[in-house]
């Protein structure tokens, strides 16, 4: 650059036109806004103006999108700068912030010059002084899973809520749902047997830079069903069957049908088998006492017992008596273990009477039957009569209430024609008297 005295007078000139023409802003910035802005709190709006001349002429504006906040003159040397406090509303989240520069030279005739800065958008929160509600079953076994939850009401936005779900180090996998100022959290917990013992489980609500968590304690446990054994499960009559019922360390149990049935760590009874054990059922009851709930497992066991075949009155009566032509089902049921092949059939001519089936009766199966159980632990036999009441009986009974109701009725039929006949002769001497009198009366002396 050449020194002022060397300097053309053109050149002089330009300059000396360069110092007294107005210079715009060189630059207009809105402060970074906070990444999240809790709700209800102040908000400090910060516009830094560099340059433009002359400052007198030179005014900054604050803007919530299109709407004024604040109108001030640019003050300050290099750089001017304009703050605003604001309070943070709801309705303010999303909305655009930025500030406005205005240069106005309409005095000189030459217009009013405007320049903005970037917009910055402000994001604003709501996450209430509570802690959020966790649901959880309290105390899980080993090897199980279970469901737990996790809500917060009062968010705002509540779609901008991050969930964080875990026990003690293992993180879960919620499945949240959001309304409108609320959300709700659920995971599936699955426990092993390293987790047995009382662990924490964890839910934490972030929102904004904010954070509010809730704990609580999940008592995790082991507990084996009860051990049943019995000796023999299929033992013939007669034979000395031991049950024995044994628990996990803990745990007590209790052996339905000993007579005792007091909780202990093991329980034992045992028995001499009869025909009426078989199926008998046997239970085994363990509790176990965890965080204060006690908690019950229960394993079953059936005792089968063989005998032979047997035929017992109430289950195949000796005497049948059946009306002909009605329908009937003939029940004849044979006991035993295993199950006897049973039939029926008639002295003399061997013939099948039906059992089972139902069918209408008929004379022809009147008779004495052998009715014979089989098994490959033995036979048993039982006799069985049947009658059949024939309908022909009937007949001759009705013919002869009929009869007797005929000579009832004859002999009421001839008593009252001889009173009849009585009371007429009766009637015509009487009529036949007074008329003589009345000829006696009339006739002259």
């Amino acid at each position: 650059m050449l020194p002022v005295a060397a300097r053309s007078p053109r050149t002089a000139l330009l300059a000396l036109l360069w110092a007294l023409l107005p210079g715009f802003p060189e630059h207009v910035e809105l402060e970074p806004l906070p990444q999240w802005q809790p709700v209800g709190e102040n908000l400090t709006l910060r516009c830094q103006v560099e340059g433009g001349a002359p400052r007198t002429n030179l005014s900054v504006m604050l803007l919530q999108g299109e709407k004024l906040l604040s109108w001030q003159p640019a003050k300050g040397t290099p750089v001017a700068e304009v703050t605003a406090t604001v309070l943070a509303r709801r309705d303010d989240h999303g909305t655009n912030f930025s500030c406005r520069t205005e240069l106005d030279l309409r005095p000189q005739g030459l217009g009013l010059f405007q320049n903005s800065s970037v917009p910055r958008q402000l994001r604003t929160f709501v996450l209430p002084k509570v802690r959020p509600h966790l649901v959880t079953p309290g105390i899980m076994e080993v090897g199980t899973q279970r469901s737990v939850t996790c809500s917060l009401d009062g968010l705002f936005p509540a779609s901008e809520a991050q969930v964080h779900l875990a026990l003690e180090d293992q993180r879960l996998t919620p499945t949240v749902k959001y309304s409108k100022d609320s959300l709700s959290a659920t995971a599936l917990v699955e426990v092993a047997p390293r987790d047995e013992g009382v662990q924490q489980l964890t839910c934490a609500v972030t929102l904004g830079n904010q954070s509010q968590r809730t704990q609580e304690s999940v008592t995790i446990y082991s507990f084996p069903a009860p051990n049943l054994t019995l000796s023999e499960s299929e033992a013939p009559e007669g034979t000395v069957v031991s049950v024995e019922c044994k628990a996990h360390a803990g745990a007590v149990v209790t052996l339905i049908g000993d007579p005792d049935e007091s909780p202990f760590p093991s329980a034992q009874i045992t028995l001499n088998a009869t025909a009426k054990d078989n199926g008998r059922g046997f239970v085994c009851s363990a509790a176990l006492e965890v965080a204060g709930h006690v908690l019950h497992k229960n394993k079953t066991q059936k005792l089968f017992v063989l005998y032979g075949p047997r035929l017992d009155k109430e289950n195949c009566p000796g005497n049948w008596t059946l009306e002909e032509g009605i329908s009937q089902t003939l029940r004849c049921q044979a006991s035993g273990n295993p199950i006897p092949k049973l039939d029926c059939r008639r002295k003399g001519d061997g013939a099948l009477l039906p059992i089972g089936e139902s069918r209408p009766v008929t004379r022809d199966i009147s008779g004495t039957y052998v009715c014979r159980a089989t098994s490959r632990r033995g036979v048993a036999t039982h006799e069985v009569v049947v009658n059949v009441i024939y309908q022909q009986s009937n007949l001759v009974t009705i013919i002869a209430v009929t009869a007797l109701i005929l000579g009832i009725a004859a002999t009421g039929g001839t008593v009252a024609y001889l009173y009849n006949r009585q009371r007429k002769i009766r009637k015509y001497r009487l009529q036949k008297a007074q008329e003589a009198a009345a000829m006696r009366l009339n006739t002259p002396p």
